[in-house]
């Protein structure tokens, strides 16, 4: 047998190269027309372009080297087999896609319709690992679904509360007006009666105005470093008036020389919610606790105590959530507190601002009673 020379080479490149561009060039036209097939027709034209692209190129090849009529025969009809052959190799395969992707598309539309689905497997690594992805995607979505739901009914709850809690001072105010126009009011006690009733719905609009604020993120704090005894000592005076209503002593224990980093205005806020809840529910007659622990150098936990029965376990923490009450039943017809709004957000509000200083409040039961805890940073980033 002659060795093939360079022409030889060239010649065969040459005709390997024009029939798999033709064939190529063909295939391509057919996917472009059919744009809109599915994977099963496109799969199997990319199998049989494939096979043709080698059955064209050996054919021409074998008729440039004078094969006899016997030989070129037997070549046809193995290309032939082989092209059989990949054209059913090609359907399998895009049947197999093709269910692949339905069962995904299923998949799709049931999350789209609020169900979490499972990740598949397909035996098709990329369509197991799309199949893996949506089904984490429908249970973040589920997640996030029933959160929005959770949130939704804490919104309309508390929105009734806050339209019930105002209708009570709007309500005492129009009883004191038609008292004053039938001449049954007492001119003396009348305008510090409608100054209390509106200053309950100040302090309504003030808390809501400050939870905005902190939910929004453009709440800023001041802060600088605060005798922690001067803040709490302001406190205590703020809600004096309320503690003597209810007949209930505040007692201060540890809280001289500690020093915090924080804002000292939002911190008295704070202690002044905490102390409002601890005055509406301790026993009349008994005595609040105030008192301050250090559990790291780099932490100051500032404790509130009162002799009340508190919450139930599994309501620890949800007290401090928006307009939570633990009897819904509640009505707003006793007479207000000097600093309580009475719409449920005092807790909220406080656990907002601790968290803005870094911070947070939770509450616990303890032998001498329910116990609300501040946490607090003593110097900026601890």
């Amino acid at each position: 047998m002659m060795p093939l020379g360079v022409a030889d080479v060239l010649l065969i490149l040459l005709t390997a190269l024009v029939c798999a561009a033709v064939v190529t060039c063909l295939a391509l036209l057919v996917l472009r027309r059919a744009r809109r097939a599915g994977l099963t027709l496109r799969l199997v034209v990319v199998g049989v372009a494939s096979v043709l692209a080698l059955a064209t190129g050996v054919l021409a090849i074998s008729a440039e080297m004078y094969l006899s009529v016997h030989d070129f025969t037997v070549l046809v009809w193995v290309l032939g087999a082989a092209l059989l052959c990949a054209l059913a190799t090609a359907w399998i395969t895009a049947r197999a896609a093709r269910s692949s992707v339905q069962g995904l598309t299923d998949a799709v539309r049931r999350v789209g319709e609020g169900d979490v689905v499972d990740g598949g497997t397909s035996g098709w690594r990329e369509f197991d690992d799309l199949s893996g992805e949506l089904a984490e995607v429908s249970a973040r979505l589920s997640d996030a679904r029933a959160e929005l739901e959770r949130l939704d009914s804490d919104r309309r709850r508390f929105l009734a509360w806050i339209s019930h809690d105002l209708r009570t001072p709007l309500t005492a105010i129009r009883a004191l007006a038609e008292s004053a126009e039938e001449g049954l009011a007492d001119p003396e006690a009348f305008p510090g009666q409608v100054r209390a009733q509106v200053e309950t719905m100040g302090r309504m609009v003030d808390d809501l105005f400050e939870l905005s604020r902190i939910t929004s993120g453009s709440l800023r704090l001041r802060a600088e470093q605060v005798e922690l005894l001067d803040v709490v000592s302001d406190a205590v005076a703020d809600v004096r008036a309320a503690a003597g209503a209810h007949r209930v002593r505040i007692v201060q224990q540890g809280i001289d020389g500690h020093v915090l980093w924080a804002d000292p205005h939002q911190l008295t806020r704070v202690i002044v919610n905490l102390l409002t809840n601890a005055v509406r529910h301790a026993p009349e007659g008994s005595e609040i606790l105030v008192f301050a622990e250090s559990p790291s150098p780099h932490r100051l936990v500032l404790a509130v105590l009162d002799h009340g029965s508190g919450v139930a376990v599994e309501d620890l923490d949800r007290m401090f959530e928006v307009g939570w009450r633990s009897d819904p039943s509640r009505t707003g017809g006793a007479a207000p507190d000097a600093v309580a709004s009475g719409a449920g957000l005092g807790l909220a509000i406080a656990r907002g601002l601790a968290r803005a200083h870094g911070g947070d409040v939770f509450a616990e039961h303890t032998d001498d009673g329910f116990c609300l805890k501040v946490l607090l940073p003593v110097t900026p980033g601890s």
